[in-house]
């Protein structure tokens, strides 16, 4: 299996030093879209707050795609950028972390407070595995209209269903159905949200 697949399907894997000439290929795209990423992010950041069409633009060459009015406060840190999605309206405060190694798709109407860390990535438990830099990543998906509080942190392959919201300083290590108020360590369903 090739480390593009390996990537995409879930499975360990290691970035760098491999044999294949397809590996070795992909090795530099990698190696490029996160150099692209650090670069739009850093110019994000460093971009006057009024100059709106600017972070717009840079906006745009970041994010895999995008829907219309997006704001990000500035500072934002992503691994690559080009493999997170978004929809329509959606606002970030302060020092959002998306690592999207893996996809990463967050609807319409989502709101983040400051210091959400979102991690498509994750290592293995063994550490004869880490030491060899081996990784994982799992897609994370936010339904339209999710509220997620401050210094929360998502974990690879969560689902958060639509309309719900996340308490602050909650860890996210699993699926959350659509329509409920979550949080803790780990992150729970309290309650559905009703009228």
């Amino acid at each position: 299996m090739s480390l593009k697949e390996q990537m995409q399907t879930g499975k360990v894997y290691i970035e760098f030093g491999h044999a294949s000439e397809e590996d070795k290929a992909y090795e530099q795209v990698i190696e490029e879209q996160r150099q692209i990423a650090k670069e739009l992010c850093f110019d994000y950041n460093n971009t006057r707050p009024m100059d709106v069409k600017r972070k717009d633009e840079l906006l745009t060459k970041l994010l895999g795609s995008r829907g219309k009015s997006i704001w990000m406060e500035a500072p934002i840190h992503f691994a690559y950028g080009s493999n997170t999605h978004m929809g329509d309206h959606v606002y970030a405060n302060f020092n959002l972390t998306i690592v999207d190694d893996g996809e990463c798709h967050i609807g319409s109407y989502v709101m983040f407070a400051p210091n959400v860390v979102i991690s498509t990535t994750g290592h293995p438990i063994h550490p004869s595995f880490r030491d060899k830099g081996a990784q994982f990543s799992l897609p994370v998906t936010i339904g339209s209209h999710v509220w997620i509080g401050s210094n929360v942190t998502i974990m690879p392959g969560v689902t958060i269903g639509e309309n719900s919201v996340i308490g602050a300083g909650s860890v996210v290590t699993r699926d959350i159905p659509a329509n409920v108020v979550a949080c803790g360590v780990p992150c729970k369903v309290m309650r559905e949200i009703t009228d």
